[in-house]
């Protein structure tokens, strides 16, 4: 019983002090959506800096990043990337050692959370299990001391937009893992607030649930037209509910552009092989005649990029090619030559491993970068009649689908 108390109290000044931190009052001209009085700003970095004692490198390096008026932007990146720490930093719950954070017209950066007016939804929900999902959606304007009907009109009109007005008299223990989710979305909804921020809210649910709930999550966002800041490190997330994607690495943005822009015109290696599933096939080869060999095959490189890579004192450059970028030939035909490893048969798609076939260049591989012949590919091939394990194919590799990266910087090469 002293237990439940001691667990019972310290959730309850966690939602005064931290995750229930968005003041209530709203000024005049906020615009409204589907019925709530919810406001659309936009969030801005500037040049925000987090060093940690004792670390050999920041966090978070000179981060610059505009977020438009009621934009959905996604932060996405491997562990240990800065993500979370950028996310945190915009809710106060992190110092900023340089740089600003404004949310509107407001420098946030010293902000306590609580001034913020910020709603955060974190990765395990944070549900009071006691309570029914109409009190935990409530609760932060109960303890903020907003009238009774306030708060039932708030929560009606939020569990009518997640779908949740069944479930309101249940407790969180009776939910599944989705309905979940959207009790703690709707938990962020009924505060009003200028911006939303998610961590990873999805990590906790299974791979169906998972897409089932992001559609909802991007969905809801476009309706209601709050500007979003969401963390994940799953790029197919990402790529599938951001209207813009922001790649970091080490604490350094790489690149920040929509989804296609991404895919289609990655700024460097790294970009390049973290967007795409499957990713980016990346061979670095030994320049030979204005041009490189590739699994027996010689590809012409552009006039430009052999000039950049005169530039650099290279004689070696990074070529990037999509799976679909090749194409299955008849044996005897011009081509790569592979040898397949495995294929994957995913229905609509099917994606054949192999290796390059050819005389070997003596690269090596760095970097998930890997040089000559000996080098894994993946290719999509027919899924109606795709290779069998062990076979030999030829690939013939489209000219419009090929990218060149500096060898040195990793930098993406200008080939037109």
């Amino acid at each position: 019983m002293l237990l439940t108390c001691q667990l019972i109290h310290s959730m309850t000044e966690t939602a005064q002090s931290v995750t229930l931190c968005t003041p209530l009052s709203m000024p005049s001209g906020g615009r409204c959506r589907e019925g709530l009085s919810l406001r659309m700003t936009t969030v801005s970095f500037e040049k925000v800096t987090r060093c940690y004692l004792g670390a050999d490198r920041p966090a978070v390096d000179a981060l610059h990043l505009d977020i438009a008026d009621g934009e959905f932007l996604v932060l996405v990146g491997p562990s240990g990337c800065g993500k979370s720490t950028s996310l945190r930093m915009l809710a106060g719950l992190e110092d900023v050692d340089d740089g600003v954070i404004r949310i509107g017209d407001r420098d946030v950066t010293h902000l306590p959370p609580k001034d913020r007016d910020i709603a955060m939804v974190f990765q395990n929900y944070a549900l009071y299990p006691h309570m029914s999902v109409a009190d935990n959606m409530g609760f932060a304007l109960k303890v903020a001391g907003t009238p009774k009907d306030e708060i039932h009109r708030r929560v009606q009109e939020a569990a009518r937009i997640l779908d949740l007005e069944a479930y309101l008299h249940r407790r969180p223990k009776a939910l599944s893992g989705g309905q979940r989710q959207r009790v703690a979305m709707g938990r962020a909804i009924v505060r009003e607030p200028q911006v939303f921020l998610m961590d990873e809210p999805l990590s906790n649910l299974d791979a169906k649930l998972r897409t089932q709930t992001r559609t909802q999550i991007a969905a809801l966002q476009r309706r209601l037209g709050i500007t979003t800041v969401y963390v994940t490190h799953d790029q197919i997330e990402a790529m599938t509910m951001g209207d813009r994607v922001a790649v970091l690495k080490d604490g350094v943005l790489q690149q920040c552009a929509a989804p296609r822009v991404l895919y289609d015109e990655p700024a460097n290696v790294f970009v390049a092989s973290f967007i795409g599933s499957p990713a980016m096939n990346l061979q670095e080869a030994q320049l030979a005649d204005d041009g490189v060999q590739l699994g027996g095959a010689r590809v012409p490189l552009p006039r430009r990029v052999l000039t950049a890579v005169a530039a650099e004192g290279a004689d070696r450059v990074v070529v990037g090619f999509r799976p679909e970028a090749l194409e299955t030939v008849a044996p005897g035909e011009p081509g790569l030559g592979m040898a397949v490893s495995m294929v994957e048969e995913l229905g609509a798609e099917a994606y054949a491993y192999g290796i390059l076939q050819g005389d070997h260049d003596g690269g090596s591989s760095t970097g998930g970068v890997t040089a000559g012949a000996g080098a894994g590919v993946v290719a999509r091939v027919d899924p109606r009649t795709p290779p069998r394990k062990g076979e030999r194919i030829t690939l013939r590799l489209r000219a419009d689908g090929t990218y060149f990266f500096s060898a040195t910087t990793g930098e993406r090469l200008p080939s037109e």
